[in-house]
């Protein structure tokens, strides 16, 4: 409910839910406020009190610090008086080296050049918005920076610095650089640029017309997976007049697309656990270590809260994004019309852990750059790190290929067909 002293920031809108295809009038809302959907967990709309000015100073610090943190030293190590440092660099450089140039490369998207793009972008965008009539062409590029938000990981990154440390305690003296504490100040920054931005309200600057009112035939009204804004798209051009993202009723061929992702990433998950993500030799004897034999240490060891961490990240959330998405799958395939709105917030929970796997990728590539002392103690990757990176970005695709709202579909559907007996029989 608004309060009488609260003055609306937006107007009425109409909106397709993404959760559940429900098409419903956003009513206006003030500073601070948010629209859940009346039939679903999922929020349509959240508004925000900090003016664009506010989130150019804050991409700004965080392009910032993403370049200290780019150009320094992350760690260094010492032991046997040998030292060694790391940047954000050396773990892929070590993997490369390894012959896992695709693991490598996954790391330095990630971490560099999807928050890199992210932000250039997102700074290109705000600043030109004061425009009087800032050109259609940002319309495509605030899209692009948004669509690369799921893959810039640097939070997941600092978890896997914070594990990537703890577990060198006990083997070599180590010490945290310059690098690291512009990790941290840039995470922070992130998580609060991305929680201040009201990004409906930077389309609404990027398209300043009129909003459109709820179309005649609402039945071919498609709403915008990109932008949100619900349009009736032309036969032979079913492009969203605001974005110009291709408009799909629901997501081509989701139910075939999701299964195939989710097969190939259960297929990966075998070796990911099967064969050793990396490999201590100390002394020259060797001791691979596979996903659980890291969390086994880490109890021994003592470490529970950073062994439930492990576990949660790498064994835990793969688990739960492919039982969830292939249980969603299969109540789509069977009708099932039951505990719908629990549904959604299972697939919405999936969609956000999914990056959090990454954790153990980015500590195995740290320990290996960091730790290579010859015959005294050297950390190798294994081979099961690579399976286990294709298992996170392939459950990652899943989600992103699946559509809730076919689950609505299908309940739909199967109530129908169970009413039309009875009907005739009237």
């Amino acid at each position: 409910m608004r309060s009488s002293i609260d003055q609306p920031q937006t107007q009425p809108q109409l909106r397709e839910c993404p959760g559940c295809g429900l098409f419903q009038m956003i009513p206006a809302l003030a500073t601070g406020m948010s629209a859940q959907c009346v039939r679903c967990p999922t929020i349509l709309r959240r508004t925000s009190s900090h003016r664009i000015d506010h989130i150019i100073a804050l991409a700004a610090s965080a392009f910032v610090l993403l370049a200290v943190m780019c150009t320094t030293t992350l760690m260094s190590v010492e032991t046997a008086g040998i030292e060694r440092t790391a940047n954000l660099f050396s773990g892929p450089w070590e993997l490369v080296r390894q012959d896992m140039g695709p693991l490598a490369l996954v790391i330095v998207f990630v971490t560099v050049l999807a928050p890199l793009g992210r932000l250039a972008g997102m700074l290109y965008v705000l600043i030109r918005l004061h425009e009087r009539r800032p050109p259609r062409h940002l319309r495509r590029v605030f899209a692009l920076a948004e669509r690369l938000r799921p893959w810039s990981m640097i939070e997941v990154f600092v978890f896997g610095v914070f594990v990537a440390y703890v577990k060198l305690g006990d083997l070599v003296t180590i010490g945290l650089m310059t690098g690291v504490y512009a990790l941290l100040a840039l995470t922070f920054v992130l998580v609060w640029m991305d929680s201040a931005l009201d990004r409906e309200a930077v389309w609404e600057r990027l398209d300043p017309g009129e909003l459109p009112g709820a179309p005649h035939e609402l039945q071919d009204a498609v709403g915008c997976e990109t932008c949100g804004l619900v349009s009736v798209p032309e036969p032979y051009d079913p492009r969203c007049p605001r974005c110009d993202s291709t408009l799909h009723e629901r997501k081509p061929n989701s139910i075939a697309r999701t299964w195939a992702l989710i097969i190939a990433a259960a297929v990966f998950y075998i070796p990911a656990n099967y064969y050793p993500v990396l490999s201590v030799v100390q002394l020259g004897a060797g001791q691979p270590s596979t996903i659980l034999g890291g969390v086994e240490e880490l109890v021994r060891a003592g470490q529970y809260p950073l062994a439930a961490l492990v576990f949660f990240a790498s064994i835990a959330v793969p688990v739960l994004k492919l039982v969830g998405l292939s249980l969603m799958l299969i109540t789509i395939q069977t009708g099932r019309a039951g505990w719908l709105r629990d549904r959604v917030r299972l697939y919405h929970i999936v969609r956000f852990i999914g990056r959090w796997s990454m954790i153990d990728i980015f500590m195995e590539s740290l320990l290996g750059a960091l730790v290579a002392f010859g015959s005294v103690i050297t950390i190798e990757p294994g081979v099961g790190a690579l399976a286990f990176c294709a298992v996170v970005i392939l459950t990652m695709f899943a989600a992103e290929t699946f559509d809730p709202r076919l689950m609505w579909d299908a309940a739909a559907q199967r109530t129908f067909f169970e009413r039309a007996p009875l009907a005739a029989g009237d």
